[in-house]
């Protein structure tokens, strides 16, 4: 299939089924006053479901997004949705834009009119913003195997052979970063530098035999600390996803509870989570997963990375690499441990920030993206504009 533009149209039957299914809710009980130390707080889920199911206008998010430019093209057998939305200056670089979970490509939203507009020295991006396969407008994978390696090589075809670009920068979080990696691993020619919001280690480095600094080895403690105490969604995603899928593509509420769980304990806020982001941001991604009824394959991400890893060897990237981190982001890694797999040419740590970075703080996102392209620019590496890309 050749790149279709693509609209985004939910019927009313199925926003109708939503309503009644957060109607019927039996909601469970909780201890009295603990907030959300034992998971998802009773009162600001009940709250937020009874705006879903009354005060939420689809159709206005719908037409909200469907402003943006959407396609899907068939790749290696897989249908990808994306927004293409084309850099307003006369120079512009092709930038890919690759999501994570539990958000979807709404998390890039905010950033779509920062890059596209002129920036420093009249540049701006070409911004492509794929869904997953798994994710979203993307198709639901029905074999095994379909890991993060896997991505990149459709992501590679996808901006290549769809789009015509045949050289470009990637830019990710949570999973994009390591489809990022993937990508940088196996295209070195086609990418012309990655940015990250955090850095991938699991499946890219070799910590057995490596003498690691004071700073490296805290970074790791906190980590296996934080999988303790934090990690056990991962485990379960990456173990039983169908198991825990029956139940979160059957309720809303249970799926809202999964997911706004991890909004609010991976978001830089003070104990206000829509002191960050708008009821409309929160249940627009929610209602994604719903509609597409996605939440179960976008579980398997986990299962088939952890079971079918990368064929490619560990070792250092030769790519260069701009990181940016933000305080509340769980297990920032120091530098010298980036600098063990990547090729660090810009390391910038925000003030503010958490995981969803690019819907918590779009501007020094933008800033940061930009500042990434200056220094590719300046050291002298190669900024074409792609040989004839498709003009959509």
């Amino acid at each position: 299939m050749s790149v279709q533009p693509f609209t985004i149209s939910v019927s009313p039957f199925v926003i109708e089924d939503l309503r009644e299914r957060l109607g019927r809710a039996r909601w469970p009980d909780e201890i009295r006053d603990s907030g959300w130390q034992y998971g998802t707080n009773l009162s600001y889920l009940r709250d937020l479901c009874i705006h879903w199911g009354h005060g939420f206008d689809w159709k206005e998010q719908e037409e909200a997004l469907n402003a943006f430019h959407h396609y899907r093209a068939e790749v290696n057998g897989v249908g990808l949705h994306f927004i293409h939305e084309r850099g307003k200056s006369h120079h512009t670089l092709p930038l890919l834009l690759i999501h994570g979970w539990p958000d979807s490509f709404v998390r890039f939203l905010p950033l779509i009119p920062l890059l596209t507009a002129e920036g420093p020295d009249g540049l701006s991006f070409d911004v492509i913003i794929p869904s997953i396969p798994g994710f979203g407008f993307s198709d639901r994978p029905e074999e095994p195997g379909m890991n993060a390696e896997r991505i990149a090589r459709m992501f590679a075809r996808l901006m290549k052979d769809q789009l015509g670009y045949s050289r470009f920068i990637c830019h990710g979080g949570d999973w994009g970063s390591s489809i990022a990696v993937q990508l940088a691993r196996m295209f070195p020619d086609r990418l012309l530098g990655i940015h990250m919001t955090d850095v991938p280690v699991r499946g890219v480095l070799d910590l057995t035999e490596l003498e690691l600094s004071p700073a490296e080895k805290e970074y790791l403690e906190t980590g296996a600390q934080w999988t303790r105490a934090e990690g056990a969604y991962g485990m379960l995603q990456a173990t039983k996803p169908q198991t825990l899928a029956y139940a979160l593509n059957d309720s809303p509420i249970g799926l809202a509870a999964w997911i706004i769980e991890k909004f609010h304990t991976w978001t830089d806020h003070d104990g206000h989570l829509e002191q960050t982001y708008s009821r409309d941001q929160l249940l627009t991604n929610l209602t994604i997963y719903w509609v597409t009824q996605t939440a179960g394959s976008s579980f398997r991400l986990y299962y088939e990375t952890f079971h079918h890893p990368s064929s490619m060897a560990a070792g250092r990237i030769q790519v260069p690499a701009g990181i940016c981190l933000a305080p509340r982001e769980f297990g920032n890694a120091p530098r010298e441990f980036a600098e063990r797999i990547l090729d660090v040419r810009q390391w910038t740590i925000l003030p503010e920030g958490g995981h969803f970075l690019a819907m918590e703080q779009p501007q020094r996102l933008a800033d940061d993206i930009f500042r990434f392209a200056a220094i590719l620019r300046d050291t002298g590496l190669p900024t074409p504009e792609p040989a004839f890309p498709l003009r959509l």
